[in-house]
């Protein structure tokens, strides 16, 4: 199927990856995203999971907790451009929305629509703001954390706001923001590994299971190449090696010399590769991305010598994040 400019874009917004490798992964993945999205992984491209993002084109994004700080909401109001976006009156109304999320603590987003607001309903003003701005205005988003407390944190200009909920009540209320801020900047996907579906462990696992098979056999062609006196860049790729060619650094004898050694190295080392080693390399890799993604494993962005689960750890013996919430406007 033919690849389009749209469904690349797409992709990169997806993934983060270069546009060529996007259009490269989609057309072997004959225009289905999700293996295209393999593929990207597999290669070791940087992928922004979808994690607990909501995205949206323009509009707000907002957080905040109530005065007893074991409440917390957080909503998206899209709009269509980045102008109505930053005007004073759009954000003032977003927050009134808001505020009436923590009055009422609705469950859902529904819930929030239909509760009252200046003599009609959210989701009426919401309509209205459509009709008094020229524009459409959608209630996107909204979440919510019950918990001994919560923490929030908007970053500068509105465009992602994030909640975090701990196990202690009167949680410092600096270690809180510390968190939400935590959650802004490296999106982790989960508390911690134990919150991490099963399901998504399963892929990652698979993923690395064959990206390290990938590299063994990859490492093991490259070692006989070298030993054949061959040069690694040349014999890389068809690409390369039919520059080669033309540039008159190999023969055609040579080129097919290559190739046959790269297919049956490439097999043997395949068919031999001990399932141990490669078990415990993935498992490793899985590890990484626990440490990577959930937020008790991470870093922390202030103090990169400790964990989230050690800062937490410092401020109160036995503090822990219990859950988290991340709402991001898309660019």
């Amino acid at each position: 199927m033919a690849i389009t400019a749209q469904d690349v874009n797409k992709l990169r917004k997806m993934t983060g990856a270069g546009m060529m490798d996007c259009k490269k992964a989609l057309t072997e993945a004959e225009g289905d995203f999700d293996k295209a999205i393999d593929l990207i992984r597999k290669r070791g491209q940087q992928i922004a999971s979808k994690r607990a993002d909501r995205e949206a084109t323009e509009g707000v994004a907002l957080a905040r907790t109530n005065e007893a700080r074991n409440f917390g909401a957080a909503i998206i109001i899209n709009c269509e451009t980045d102008f109505v976006a930053k005007n004073e009156s759009f954000v003032a109304f977003a927050n009134q929305v808001l505020d009436i999320a923590i009055a009422k603590q609705p469950a859902d987003i529904e819930a929030l629509k239909a509760l009252p607001m200046e003599e009609a309903t959210v989701a009426d003003l919401v309509t209205r703001q459509s009709g008094v701005i020229g524009e459409k205005i959608d209630l996107a988003a909204y979440e919510i954390i019950k918990a001994e407390t919560v923490a929030s944190y908007i970053h500068f200009g509105n465009k992602l706001a994030t909640l975090v909920g701990f196990n202690q009540a009167g949680v410092d209320a600096q270690v809180g923001k510390d968190a939400a801020m935590q959650i802004a900047a490296m999106s982790p996907i989960a508390v911690d590994r134990e919150s991490v579906p099963q399901a998504t462990i399963d892929h990652e696992l698979e993923v690395a299971i064959e990206k390290t098979k990938e590299e063994q056999v990859k490492g093991a062609v490259e070692q006989a190449l070298k030993k054949a006196g061959f040069n690694l860049y040349i014999a890389e790729n068809e690409e390369h090696i039919n520059e080669g060619i033309m540039k008159g650094n190999i023969t055609e004898a040579q080129a097919q010399e290559i190739r046959d050694l790269k297919a049956k190295v490439a097999a043997e080392k395949a068919a031999n590769l001990p399932e141990a080693m490669v078990q415990n390399i993935a498992k490793g890799r899985l590890n990484k991305f626990f440490k990577e993604s959930t937020l008790m494993e991470q870093e922390s962005v202030k103090d990169n010598k400790k964990t989230m689960a050690q800062v937490f750890e410092e401020a109160s013996k036995g503090l822990k994040a219990t859950d988290l919430r991340r709402l991001s406007l898309g660019n």
